[in-house]
């Protein structure tokens, strides 16, 4: 209550807490906030959340996966496309939400997805930006570990909600799971918005939806499905980022070989150790 309390002193809206899967671990979800105020809101709560347990002589961890054979955790990335007013403000009709579809959404939800599909093995280089992230990014643990997206599937990297009761038109939204709080916020959803753009903007089409556990198809049905597994390493999903024209592009020269570099070093330096708790005891103390 008192990591409630704070974070609402700041301004953020809890809008739901529970017990998760993991020993000691828990979610509080945030209420949705446009984009820049979104990315200061989760550096807000990561510093809360381990400021208020050290208040309480306890060490708080967001390490996408502190305990080798525990639960990790994913700081999901949830977004909905709202059209602008008259007169440029907020609050008009949700441009993914299309009533008449069989999920809800959109012909232009579904050209975003296609953007994501098609830039997700470099983008999660920004949003499970270390080491640690691609512990979590394993089959059968809900942290997505296929190139895909689904109805309500929480094995899909890019799983399309279910609408609030209710509300089907404004609440329909997109998540994005492989993303956890290793990654710069900022770097991470404008990367986001770049590839979903890039999808609208070229008409891509994300394919059929992919409504079971991925790691269930064989080989050959997920190749006829076009699911290939997502980047197992850091140093994998970087050569993707290398490789993609349009995310180097918008990071720009400098940003994106100082990122590089850094992260290139991360993973050099974790490489001498095949020791699985001294990479998760480093990430665990400093996420």
């Amino acid at each position: 209550m008192e990591l409630v309390a704070a974070m609402e002193d700041q301004g953020l809206e809890v809008e739901h807490y529970y017990p998760e899967l993991g020993h000691g671990q828990h979610e509080l979800s945030i209420r949705h906030a446009d984009a820049l105020r979104a990315a200061d809101n989760q550096v807000l709560y990561r510093e809360t959340v381990r400021g208020v347990a050290f208040r309480h002589g306890l060490w708080a961890s967001l390490a996408p996966k502190p305990i080798p054979d525990q639960a990790g955790n994913g700081t999901h990335m949830h977004a909905s496309l709202i059209e602008l007013g008259s007169e440029g403000s907020p609050g008009g009709r949700n441009a993914f939400a299309d009533p008449t579809d069989r999920n809800g959404l959109s012909q232009v939800g579904y050209h975003f997805i296609g953007g994501l599909l098609a830039h997700l093995s470099a983008l999660v280089a920004l949003t499970c930006a270390s080491v640690n992230s691609y512990r979590r990014l394993a089959p059968q643990m809900w942290a997505s570990a296929f190139t895909c997206y689904g109805m309500d599937n929480r094995e899909a990297a890019i799983r399309i909600c279910s609408p609030l009761r209710g509300d089907p038109a404004s609440s329909v939204n997109l998540e994005l799971k492989p993303s956890d709080a290793s990654a710069n916020p900022y770097l991470a959803l404008g990367a986001f918005v770049y590839a979903g753009l890039d999808g609208i903007r070229g008409k891509l089409d994300p394919g059929a939806a992919v409504n079971v556990d991925p790691a269930t198809l064989t080989d050959a049905e997920r190749a006829a499905s076009n699911t290939p597994r997502l980047p197992a390493s850091l140093n994998a999903a970087l050569d993707a980022l290398e490789s993609d024209e349009l995310l180097m592009d918008q990071l720009g020269p400098l940003r994106s070989s100082a990122y590089l570099a850094v992260k290139r070093s991360e993973a050099a330096h974790f490489a001498h150790s095949t020791d699985p708790y001294y990479e998760c005891y480093e990430h665990f103390t400093k996420l």
